[in-house]
């Protein structure tokens, strides 16, 4: 893993920087003021500091991995297996001693604190190589990690298959000096990379942008609408104009009316294609023209063609981006079938609501990993506009591995 800092004097400089050095797949780690020492602070601006990571290619052919699936399986820990002793000795892992419940609050109040300064560790890492402890390769010590940080994934109902992803990645850097916090900030660092630098709606670049937004009924997709209308027009100071092609809905319909006489913007039910493009002639002077559609079941084929038509209507006359907008308390079997049918239909990016409404982000880490979609925004509650920001991977990142 590469890591480098860039300076510039706002972080949209800072940033150019650390992309045109490191490529556009560079995630951007850590966002801080650095202001000028001495004498020198009393005529120099502060200048903003960005902290950019690169992931390297893994290597392959010396890897094995650390904990195999059958010894971790969340589901069998309550069950005591006996492992032949040359098993044991091939995956150098022995079933720890039962700990207490005080020795696991210990644990997990010590993660916490780790999580909660692992900015100036990575900070650290930057300056000087961390050198902590003389652990040896089959290590009591960072094996009790390891399945510290396994449980704690699952807990957060991260897939089984993707928390035993991020375990084998220990196995590439255990070696004799790697300390606990060097494994966490690994893993820190390889998950926010894992979820990359979220995007949210831009402006085109010439004329107005087409926006649909697609996803099964129930999610919020109206009032996330809304919302982000909303800061578009009242932050942003942009025009929009809002549509809904959701004739089968008339509550929906009407609710969505309701919010653009707030914003004072236009407001057009679409029966059919054609009248699509006749929107885009209407208000081709707007500066975003924001579509909800109809939500439906994934499974019916006839619906999910006419989604498809009208998603694809436009191709080549205007500017568009798509948002699939999930739940996050929707069930991980019924996300993934969910995120398939509309992949069949058109690329597109993540919005997930109803944060406020669960207490584990696994489905989040889920998603991106088996779609590759971009991630957007997330909401926590029915607030318009307020209950909605762009998404955070450090903040969801510390929240799985067990950060408040």
């Amino acid at each position: 893993m590469i890591i480098k800092k860039f300076q510039g004097k706002t972080e949209e400089e800072a940033t150019v920087l650390a992309k045109k050095e490191l490529g556009s797949t560079a995630v951007i780690m850590n966002v801080r003021t650095v202001k000028s020492k001495g004498l020198k602070a009393l005529f120099k601006k502060p200048v903003v500091e960005v902290t950019a990571a690169l992931e390297d290619e893994p290597d392959r052919s010396t890897y094995k991995p650390i904990l195999p699936t059958a010894t971790v399986r969340r589901t069998v820990q309550s069950v005591k297996t006996e492992l032949p002793e040359e098993t044991v000795k091939e995956v150098k892992y022995e079933e720890p001693a039962p700990v207490s419940r005080e020795s696991r609050k210990e644990s997990k109040e010590s993660l916490e604190e780790k999580l909660n300064s692992i900015h100036s560790l990575i900070e650290q890492q930057l300056s000087r190589e961390v050198m902590e402890g003389d652990f040896e390769e089959d290590s009591d010590e960072q094996m009790a990690f390891f399945k510290l940080i396994y449980n704690t994934l699952i807990d957060n109902e991260v897939d089984e298959k993707y928390a035993n992803e991020i375990i084998d990645e220990l196995g590439k850097i255990r070696k004799t000096g790697s300390g606990i916090d060097i494994f966490l900030a690994n893993i820190y660092q390889k998950m926010i990379l894992q979820f990359g630098q979220p995007s949210t709606v831009t402006p085109a670049d010439e004329g107005a942008k087409l926006v649909f937004f697609i996803g099964p009924t129930g999610v919020g997709k109206t009032t996330t609408i809304a919302k982000i209308a909303s800061k578009l027009n009242v932050d942003d100071k942009k025009k929009v104009a809002l549509l809904t092609t959701d004739t089968y809905r008339i509550a929906a319909a009407e609710q969505l009316r309701t919010y653009a006489n707030i914003l004072d913007a236009p407001f057009r039910v679409i029966y059919t294609e054609d009248e699509v493009k006749g929107a885009l002639d209407e208000f081709k002077d707007f500066d975003y023209i924001l579509v909800d559609t109809a939500g439906h079941s994934h499974h019916n084929e006839a619906q999910k063609n006419a989604m498809k038509q009208f998603l694809h209507c436009v191709d080549g006359v205007i500017e568009k981006e798509v948002y699939l907008v999930v739940s996050a308390t929707t069930k991980y079997r019924d996300l993934l079938s969910i995120a398939d049918a509309y992949s069949e239909m058109t690329d597109y990016k993540l919005i997930f609501t109803k944060l406020d409404e669960t207490t584990t982000l696994g489905n989040l880490f889920n998603l991106k990993k088996h779609t590759g979609a971009q991630m957007s925004y997330i909401t926590c509650g029915q607030n318009v506009p307020d209950d909605i920001e762009q998404f955070s991977p450090q903040n969801t990142v510390k929240q799985l591995l067990g950060g408040r």
